[in-house]
């Protein structure tokens, strides 16, 4: 993926949740950095004990472009960055 040009443009990264027997996605906001990374951005109702984020809120990731099995594509955060 190229940088983005905008230091605050936000973009929706999804982050898997990890410990939920099968694969599930959760969208975050995320600000979009000069270098090709990401931001994540806590959520308002944000609960570690409900949820186990791969990657926990303010992580910058690394994210790649990936296609869904209902054949929506989005980027997802694939490593810390």
């Amino acid at each position: 993926m190229s940088a983005p040009e905008d230091i605050d443009t936000e973009a929706v990264v999804y982050v898997q949740l990890l410990d939920e027997g099968t694969d599930v996605w959760r969208p975050v906001r995320a600000t979009a950095l000069p270098d090709g990374t990401f931001r994540l951005l806590e959520p308002d109702r944000y609960d570690p004990n409900v949820e186990t984020w791969e990657f926990p809120p303010s992580t910058k990731v690394r994210c790649v472009t990936r296609k869904f099995t209902d054949g929506d594509e989005g980027l997802v955060a694939v490593a810390r960055a």
